[in-house]
């Protein structure tokens, strides 16, 4: 069916190019959004549409283009987005796996930590599709979640919490005591039950109780009250050095090389974006070639061009870069240096003072914590 655009005399569009004009907008990368619509074409010349997208909004804006452009059509679009009686789910271990599909043979896409909300999309049996808070979407086992109601999930974001802000620590059964619980990493949050001297009783997302050192965790308004601070990114980062390669890995126990600049950064209340390709288009765009002006924190980025990106790291100063590869390990950019890796070098970006922008958002002004 071929359709005028209102107030456009010149151009027409089909429902197909109208849909797909629409996607550019609201879902241009499949990582992080659903947009599986289809507009077939009935016998009668009217439109069936079909399929399925993960918000009400996106739906919306198909149905209100459509209308403008006068096309007859039947819907029978479906929305993900709260179409469960709980349409969130806590991660309750200290990491859970997601994946690509929903199958434990699946490609590894990404991690969970113990307390970070997902937002519920679809399910299986034996599976969720979930949103993250960097917007990232995947699959995870039920059994690495807790799922809420509204109700239930406001009730949480209201709560005293505590987040673990040390690189690995444990919930124990009893104050003092070495009976575990749960491990625990950077960046796990529990809600808060009560406090023994040196020791605060916490709960995991599931209700299981125990204690955690005081020095391991801050309370979690608190943490996220934080400022920039390039040096606590920094040290993250470095604590990590040794540690193995994963891909996938979004956590203290191993990573891949965007996983280790997510980390980094959460260590700070800052949440980038999932994928080193998805993180260059962030920040304030530095020409590779004038990596001398590069600050501490700011990101580098490897690959063939800026739309083929491969690799990420933080800068560390004086051309050397912290990075994932293998395992975590110091390179340098100045091709001088003895520890100069010589991979093709493409674009930096800045995240300090550019926290708010697109893809970089912190826990404090996230909806989905508070």
């Amino acid at each position: 069916m071929t359709l005028m655009i209102a107030g456009a005399s010149a151009m027409a569009l089909t429902a197909d190019e109208l849909i797909a004009n629409l996607k550019k907008d609201f879902a241009p990368d499949a990582r992080m959004a659903v947009w599986n619509v289809e507009a077939v074409t009935l016998s009668d010349g009217s439109i069936l549409l079909n399929g399925k997208v993960d918000s009400k909004v996106e739906k919306d804006a198909i149905v209100k283009s459509l209308t403008a452009n006068g096309v007859k059509f039947y819907d029978a679009l479906k929305v993900l987005e709260n179409s469960s009686d709980k349409p969130w789910a806590v991660v309750m271990l200290s990491i859970a796996t997601l994946r690509f599909s929903g199958a434990h043979s699946s490609e590894t896409a990404t991690q969970g930590i113990m307390g970070m909300p997902l937002k519920v999309l679809e399910e299986s049996d034996e599976w969720l599709r979930v949103q993250c808070p960097d917007q990232y979407i995947a699959w995870i086992p039920k059994s690495s979640v807790y799922r809420m109601t509204d109700s239930e999930y406001s009730a949480w974001k209201r709560s005293k919490r505590y987040i673990v802000t040390v690189y690995q620590s444990q919930m124990v059964s009893k104050a003092g005591g070495d009976a575990t619980v749960s491990d625990l990493v950077l960046g796990n949050i529990l809600e808060f039950k009560g406090q023994s001297k040196g020791w605060i009783k916490v709960s995991t997302p599931d209700g299981r109780e125990g204690f955690v050192s005081k020095k391991d965790v801050k309370e979690l308004s608190d943490w996220a009250d934080q400022s920039f601070n390039e040096d606590l990114i920094l040290k993250t980062a470095h604590r990590m050095m040794g540690s193995s390669y994963l891909w996938g890995g979004t956590s203290t126990k191993a990573t891949d090389c965007s996983g280790l600049v997510k980390v980094s950064y959460f260590a700070n209340g800052i949440i980038l974006l999932r994928d080193a390709s998805l993180q260059a288009l962030t920040g304030k765009k530095i020409a590779a070639s004038d990596w001398q002006s590069a600050k501490p924190g700011d990101l580098l980025f490897f690959g063939s061009t800026l739309k083929h990106v491969s690799h990420v790291a933080i800068y560390l100063g004086k051309g050397q870069y912290i990075h994932c590869s293998g395992r975590v390990k110091i390179n340098s950019v100045d091709p001088s240096a003895s520890d100069y890796l010589p991979t093709p070098f493409i674009s930096i970006s800045r995240i300090d003072g550019m926290v708010g922008t697109k893809g970089i958002t912190t826990v404090k002004d996230n909806p989905w914590y508070f």
